[in-house]
């Protein structure tokens, strides 16, 4: 049975199930494969399966995976789709960076970088990256 993700899970929520190392660590492991037996994340996870079982269903919660169970046992899936949701909206809080590129007049601006307290000379195809 396969749990459809949360229409109103908003990426500070799946932010924040990510920010735990654990839960980033299963979702890594699910990412992995297709389809990750419960069994595979208590024999590469030093936790106990109550444990494991709160952090998946966090994990289900924020709608970052999907759960189906096959007689005793659970699946779990990743719900790229989330993620690439949330990608997205980080990617609409930083535009792509611009290019700028530095003034090239007379003055001292082609000689401001500093190696060991030495004047270097800029070069002309340097590029200052900003966001």
């Amino acid at each position: 049975m396969k749990r459809p993700r949360r229409t109103n899970t908003t990426a500070a929520e799946v932010m924040k199930a990510l920010s735990d190392p654990t839960r980033w660590e299963i979702v890594r492991q699910i990412a992995e494969t297709d389809d990750l037996p419960c069994a595979t994340l208590e024999s590469t996870l030093p936790l106990s399966k109550p444990t494991i079982s709160y952090h998946t269903n966090i994990l289900l919660k924020a709608g970052l995976i999907t759960a189906r169970k096959a007689g005793r046992n659970f699946f779990y899936s990743l719900n790229r789709a989330a993620l690439e949701e949330v990608v997205s909206e980080v990617r609409a809080l930083a535009p792509l960076t611009r290019q700028v590129q530095q003034s090239r007049g007379n003055h001292s601006s082609s000689s401001r970088r500093r190696r060991n307290g030495e004047a270097v000379p800029a070069r002309q195809d340097d590029v200052l990256l900003t966001w």
